[in-house]
């Protein structure tokens, strides 16, 4: 595993998609920052992080099904992975020893 240094809004974004487990897309995502943060990150930001968090590998994506509601367009769905498991659990241990 590399260490991967990350934004504040890719942390944040991270966490999102961690905590929302299987159900994490784009939507989602910004409703759960929202919530947890008050926070109202734009769809472009949220992407733009999770391009970059995959490309860093702390995320995968996967597309879910065509719905009839969605036009007949799919999700893509955002998974992390143990890497970006790894990448908070260290954030979390550097903002302790700054304590």
């Amino acid at each position: 595993m590399g260490v991967h240094i990350i934004g504040g809004v890719q942390q944040i974004v991270l966490y999102a998609v961690r905590k929302l487990g299987d159900g994490a897309y784009g939507v989602s995502i910004q409703k759960e920052i929202l919530e947890a943060t008050g926070s109202d990150i734009s769809f472009g930001t949220i992407y733009s992080s999770l391009e970059r968090l995959e490309g860093h590998g702390l995320v995968t994506s996967r597309m879910g099904e065509a719905t009839k509601e969605r036009g007949g367009r799919a999700k893509k769905y955002f998974d992390i992975t143990q890497d970006g498991i790894w990448a908070l659990a260290r954030h979390e241990r550097d903002m302790e020893a700054l304590r």
